[in-house]
C-alpha cells in the first residue's frame, strides 16, 4: 500500500497536534552533506506510539513551525538516535535545541551495548528485526521517494520506540538515569551545534608545541570556518586539515612557497585564497613574542606510558568488565594520559560518575593506595596499607 507524506502546512500542524499528547515522539532525519558546509534536509520521519509519518520539508509551501514547536514542548520527549546531526539541523533552523531530549546511542553504551552502537545493531538486539540497509545511501532530495525508500525511512522511527522502551527499564532497573542526564548535558547546549570561527582550531587535536605555530592555526583555521560557512562549503573542499597544520607550522611568505609544502596542492599558492593566508601569516609574523599564545606547563609526574599508567588501564578494563559499560565510555587513552600527569586534569573520567566509577580508583592507584591482583573471578582490587598501620 502506498505511504503519503506530509506535504501541507495543515496536515502537519495536525499530526503535531496529537503528537503533543503523547509522553514522547521518535525523530530522526534524512539529510545531505557532501558538498555543503549545512546540511541539506530532505526529509524527516516522527513516530508516536500509535502513528508514524513522514514529513517533506522540501515541499512547495510547508511551514515547518508546527513540528518545530513539538520539538520546543519540553512535555514531550524526543528521543533520537546518534543525535548530534539531526539536532543540529534544528539548531540551524531555529537557533535552539529541542527541549527534553533522548538519545539512544547514548543511554545503549551505559547500558552494556558497547561505545557508539549502531542503530542497526540496536534493532537486531533488542527487537530481533534485521534491517534492509540497501536504502541507506540514496538521494534523499530526489522526489518523488520510492516505496522502498520510504520503509527505510520509516523504520528509523519505529523500531525506535521499542528500542527507547527497552532503553528505558534497563535504566530504572540499574539506577543509571544520572549517567545518561551527564551525557545529554553536551547534546543540550547550543555550542555544541554553532562553531565560532574563533575556536574551531580546538576541533584539530594537532600538537603544536611553538607559540608562533599556535597563533598560526587559530588565525587559518578561523579563516577556514568563517569561509566554509559563508560560502555553505566543506572545510576539506577549502583546505584539508592536515594542510592547515602544515601552513602553521611552515608559514610561507610568497605563492611560490606554497608549492613546497605535502599538504597543499600545486598551484594553490596563486589562488585568492592564498593570497587570503600569506596576508594572515604577515599578522602571524608581526606578533611580538608578548602578544604570542602561552602554551599550558607541562605537568611533572609519572610517564603515562609507564607502570602507573598500564596499571591504570588495566584497572579500566576491570572496571568495564565488571559494570558492562565499554572502556571509551568510561576513559578514553588520552584522559588516562592526563590523569596519570595531573590530579585535577579537566577530563571527563575525572567527573561526575565516571569519578565514582574508575576516576577515583585511578588515582588511588596512581598514588599507591590501592594495587591490582589476579583472581579467578578476574581483576581485584587490594587495599595496600601504610606503614604505621601495618
Amino acid at each position: 500500500m502506498p505511504m503519503d507524506m506530509i506535504t501541507t502546512t495543515a496536515a502537519l500542524a495536525a499530526f503535531s497536534t496529537r503528537a503533543a499528547a503523547f509522553d514522547f515522539v521518535t525523530v530522526d532525519t534524512e539529510f545531505l552533506r557532501e558538498t555543503t558546509y549545512w546540511p541539506k534536509l530532505c526529509l524527516i520521519q516522527a513516530a508516536t506510539a500509535d502513528e508514524a509519518v513522514l514529513i517533506d520539508p522540501l515541499a512547495p509551501g510547508l511551514d515547518l513551525a508546527p513540528f518545530l514547536e513539538l520539538l520546543a514542548n519540553e512535555k514531550v520527549r524526543k528521543v533520537f538516535h546518534a543525535a548530534r546531526q539531526d539536532i543540529e539541523i534544528f539548531v540551524k533552523l531555529t537557533g535552539k535545541v529541542p527541549l527534553n531530549i533522548f538519545d539512544t546511542q547514548i543511554a545503549a553504551s551505559v547500558c552494556g551495548f558497547g561505545d557508539s552502537v549502531s542503530y542497526d545493531s540496536l534493532v537486531r538486539q533488542i527487537t530481533k528485526v534485521e534491517l534492509d540497509k540497501s536504502s541507506r545511501f540514496t538521494d534523499w532530495s530526489a522526489r518523488p521517494l520510492s516505496e522502498k525508500q520510504k520503509v527505510y525511512a520509516l523504520a528509523d522511527v519505529t523500531h525506535l520506540r521499542d528500542i527507547y522502551l527497552a532503553l528505558v527499564t534497563q535504566l530504572d532497573d540499574s539506577g543509571r538515569w544520572d549517567w545518561v542526564e551527564d551525557e545529554l548535558a553536551v547534546l543540550e547546549s547550543v555550542h555544541t551545534y554553532v562553531v565560532e570561527p574563533e575556536h574551531a582550531w580546538e576541533r584539530l587535536k594537532a600538537k603544536l608545541n611553538k607559540p608562533r605555530d599556535v597563533a598560526a592555526l587559530k588565525l587559518l583555521a578561523a579563516w577556514r570556518e568563517k569561509r566554509a560557512q559563508d560560502n555553505d562549503q566543506p572545510r576539506s573542499r577549502i583546505l584539508k586539515d592536515d594542510a592547515l597544520v602544515e601552513l602553521a607550522m611552515q608559514r610561507p611568505t610568497s605563492a611560490e612557497g606554497f608549492d613546497a609544502l605535502r599538504a597543499v596542492q600545486k598551484g594553490f599558492g596563486r589562488s585568492n585564497a592564498a593570497q587570503d593566508i600569506l596576508a594572515l601569516i604577515a599578522r602571524v609574523e608581526a606578533l611580538s613574542k608578548t602578544d604570542l599564545p602561552k602554551l599550558p606547563e607541562r605537568p611533572r609526574g609519572p610517564s603515562p606510558k609507564g607502570a602507573v599508567g598500564d596499571l591504570v588501564r588495566v584497572l579500566l578494563k576491570a572496571v568495564s568488565e565488571q559494570h558492562g559499560v565499554a572502556t571509551r565510555i568510561i576513559a578514553t587513552s588520552d584522559e588516562i594520559d592526563a590523569l596519570v600527569l595531573d590530579d585535577d586534569a579537566d577530563v571527563p573520567a575525572l567527573k561526575g560518575w565516571r569519578r565514582k566509577l574508575f576516576g577515583e580508583k585511578a588515582l588511588a592507584i596512581k598514588h599507591g593506595k590501592i594495587g591490582l591482583a589476579a583472581a579467578k573471578s578476574g581483576v581485584i582490587e587490594i587495599e595496600i596499607l601504610d606503614d604505621d598501620e601495618e
